[in-house]
């Protein structure tokens, strides 16, 4: 039994989380999250929350209506904002928060996508959304979400990025599965 609980952004969150990110030094106001419970009321988002008994211990999101304009044109979701506290590192957490994400998009659709910084303290994602099974869109890099051509200087910050997409046909089909499964043995 895992001793973490996944759920979706609740209207409590945001004070809790913006203090434990201010205690480890990073820039994520409470206001972040109150625009999150909004978007996610609208349908535009699903936030969901990490927590570990009584402490939060990370998020990520699934943006259905991406900035980056190749996923926006073909109604690809995709994940964003994806944080575990360090604390809670190592214990499942991410791989819980992502199952969720891409259930969720999942059930709206066949692919999901992903940025990824390019500096290295983007490794551990690199080498996670691979292991998930994530491939580079075939666009080449992009910075501020638009694609960086063949001498072009860009900067190198949480701006530039690796498109990745995931198809999620076996997700998909498991929870096909799963609720055909339910509806025989209710039915």
């Amino acid at each position: 039994m895992n001793p973490h609980t996944i759920r979706p952004l609740q209207p409590s969150d945001p004070a809790p989380i913006a203090l434990a990110f201010e205690a480890i030094g990073w820039a994520k106001p409470r206001e972040q999250y109150e625009r999150y419970l909004g978007e996610q009321a609208a349908g535009d988002r699903h936030v969901f929350v990490a927590w570990m008994g009584d402490a939060f211990a990370g998020y990520v999101t699934l943006n259905w209506r991406p900035e980056y304009p190749p996923f926006r044109a073909e109604g690809i979701p995709v994940i964003e904002d994806f944080n575990v506290l360090p604390a809670f590192r190592r214990r499942g957490i991410g791989s819980a928060l992502m199952d969720a994400a891409e259930a969720a998009a999942g059930a709206r659709s066949r692919v999901v996508g992903i940025g990824v910084g390019l500096d290295p303290d983007y490794g551990p994602a690199q080498r996670l959304y691979a292991l998930r099974g994530y491939v580079p869109d075939g666009r080449g890099i992009s910075w501020q979400n638009r694609t960086v051509a063949y001498r072009d200087q860009v900067l190198v910050d949480d701006d530039l990025v690796l498109w990745l997409t995931r198809t999620l046909s076996a997700v998909t089909e498991t929870m096909e599965n799963a609720r055909d499964t339910a509806e025989h043995v209710t039915g």
